[in-house]
């Protein structure tokens, strides 16, 4: 019998890069990172091949989440936990299953999310945003109550979709923040 493998020797997945592409992504949104630092530890979140590559990325942030063992994608398994575009861009759109919190991550990217068609995995969905110098565009169906609560620094953060739906309506919440970046959020105009 084998003895069990060191948890910093285990093969990271794609969840566990993802997870810890968040918090880089979360600390060069709150300042604790500057853009260049923030760039050199995605480099290495990407190459990484094991856990005990990816702990180091955040030992040093006080950031909620931080990596400090094994790695396990959060949620509750009805949908993905979050949806990132660093450099580049994605969009959600059709059928697909939404969290009870979604997290959204664009740095120097931008994202599409198209909630019309959506399974809500909850009545209440939380959309947490962080853009920096990126983009995210939602749009919400007709008949859900919306309510944005966001900050933007040199961006923006539209909130004119803001309002409620008919009694006992699905809530979906967008908080976060915009640092040169903006985050606009639009009811189905059909």
């Amino acid at each position: 019998m084998e003895p069990p493998v060191e948890p910093e020797r285990l093969r990271a997945s794609d969840a566990d890069r993802q997870r810890v592409a968040d918090v880089l992504s979360a600390a060069t949104a709150e300042g604790r990172l500057g853009l260049d630092e923030f760039g050199e530890r995605l480099d290495a979140v990407h190459a990484a091949k094991t856990l005990g590559e990816l702990l180091p990325l955040t030992s040093d942030l006080p950031v909620s989440g931080a990596v400090t063992g094994p790695l396990r994608a959060s949620g509750d398994g009805s949908g993905s936990p979050s949806t990132i575009a660093v450099f580049g861009g994605t969009e959600r759109t059709g059928e697909w299953q939404i969290p009870a919190v979604h997290r959204v991550r664009a740095v120097f990217g931008g994202i599409r999310l198209d909630l019309r068609q959506v399974r809500l995995s909850a009545p209440v969905t939380t959309i947490q945003i962080i853009a920096v110098m990126g983009g995210v565009e939602i749009t919400v169906p007709e008949g859900v109550t919306v309510e944005i609560e966001g900050n933007a620094v040199m961006g923006g953060f539209e909130r004119r979709a803001a309002g409620h739906g008919p009694p006992g309506a699905p809530v979906i919440r967008i908080t976060g923040h915009a640092v040169m970046g903006g985050v606009d959020v639009k009811r189905d105009a059909r």
